[in-house]
């Protein structure tokens, strides 16, 4: 199995032996050893995933890497943390998915008016299966848990990805306060109830939502 590690906070180091990853097209910033680079259809998701990304607007060039040595990936300068999936699924903008294990599935979820606040159209991608998946953040991601009872709001332009049984919902935070100028200004936030775990970066981008 390919062995993920980090080089770095910015630098995604994946050693194979004969193995192969998946990766945002154009992350690759070096290599030792003899590496293929393959471009694959649809996110990697062969016919079905390239009409699905092309209706949804949830766009993802995947590129397959596959030989022996070490290759380094990054974006940007941005942070990249490590996920361990066990079968449990993982939702997350497309923009932030750096690199996955081959053994891991990736699709398309449905996301509605939270992903338009989030400003990645209507869906979002998803990853399910055992093996790693590199996430990229501006700045260092946190891991925030939710718990029944004790739900999380977040700025939409701060959410990276989440897992676990969770729902979000869209929620307002316009109130008479800021309405009138004198509120916080964070218009729009994404609330998850339920059991699981939200990434979160120290940087927001800009949203459909954003200030009011």
């Amino acid at each position: 199995m390919a062995q993920f590690r980090l080089q770095g906070s910015k630098v995604l180091a994946v050693d194979m032996a004969g193995d192969s990853v998946k990766a945002r097209n154009g992350t690759m910033v070096a290599y030792t050893g003899q590496m293929n680079f393959k471009k694959m259809s649809g996110g990697g998701d062969g016919l079905r995933g390239m009409v699905t990304r092309r209706l949804t607007g949830e766009q993802m060039e995947v590129m397959e890497v596959k030989g022996q040595g070490t290759c380094y990936f990054a974006d940007r300068a941005t942070e990249v943390n490590l996920v361990r999936l066990n079968g449990e699924t993982l939702y997350v903008e497309s923009d932030n998915l750096l690199c996955t294990e081959a053994t891991l599935h990736t699709g398309t979820s449905f996301t509605g008016l939270n992903g338009m606040a989030s400003g990645n159209g209507l869906f979002t991608t998803k990853v399910e299966g055992h093996g790693w998946a590199a996430l990229t953040s501006k700045g260092p991601a946190i891991i925030l848990r939710v718990s029944q009872g004790m739900p999380l709001r977040v700025d939409p332009g701060a959410y990276v990805a989440h897992t676990g049984n969770l729902n979000r919902n869209l929620k307002s935070g316009a109130g008479w306060t800021t309405l009138i100028g004198e509120g916080g200004g964070e218009a729009m936030q994404v609330e998850f109830s339920g059991e699981g775990l939200v990434y979160v970066q120290p940087s927001e981008k800009m949203t459909f939502g954003g200030d009011v």
